[in-house]
């Protein structure tokens, strides 16, 4: 009997370093170069309230995109960051200008991805999942067409965007955070602020 018991507290041990590993690692980046996060780009280690981190880079697939309503295909448009960016770095004046760098033809990719042939002004815009003034970067993996309507559209999300902009830099969420709420659904982020 007691080697039953010791057999069976071993195997709780094995499960519970398991467990342990699989949390540490669950809001790593990936290993896509220029596209990986940091597991935490605050150097605070708090949770998300969204879960955990999307596969930060990495498109399962590129063609026969479907946006969800207002949301992205997430398979397509996972979100990117820029690995080193700091809360110093987006709260600081002209930063997202100066990284902004989305050509035309990687937005026309973006359309034929999503199998969009044709819009009218104003019908699109070629979004940054996770914007540039939350770290988001210029990958493709982190642009979706996003239509203006119906409401919420692209209007709303930049109402989003500037909240949590906001929120990270007065301190209230922190910077990975946000990046995680943003890209797996920044629609609850919206209705939370009332819609407005």
């Amino acid at each position: 009997m007691r080697k039953v018991w010791i057999h069976l507290l071993g195997a709780c041990m094995v499960a519970a370093l398991l467990l342990t590993a699989c949390n540490s690692s669950s809001y790593g980046g990936s290993d896509v170069p220029g596209v990986a996060s940091s597991p935490d780009n605050t150097g605070s280690n708090s949770g998300s309230s969204s879960g955990g981190a999307p596969n930060w880079g990495v498109q399962s697939k590129t063609s026969g995109c479907q946006a969800q309503g207002p949301l992205q295909d997430k398979a397509c448009s996972p979100g990117a960051i820029f690995p080193n960016v700091t809360k110093t770095d987006i709260c600081r004046s002209g930063y997202a200008s100066s990284v902004r760098n989305v050509p035309t033809s990687e937005k026309n990719q973006v359309y034929q991805e999503y199998g969009i042939t044709h819009h009218s002004t104003g019908e699109y815009e070629v979004d940054h999942l996770v914007s540039l003034e939350l770290g988001g970067s210029n990958d493709i993996s982190n642009l979706w067409p996003e239509a203006a309507s119906p409401k919420p559209g692209f209007h709303e999300k930049d109402k989003v965007e500037n909240y949590l902009h906001d929120q990270v830099c007065s301190g209230a969420i922190s910077l990975k955070d946000a990046q995680i709420e943003i890209a797996t659904n920044w629609l609850n982020v919206y209705n939370k602020m009332g819609g407005n």
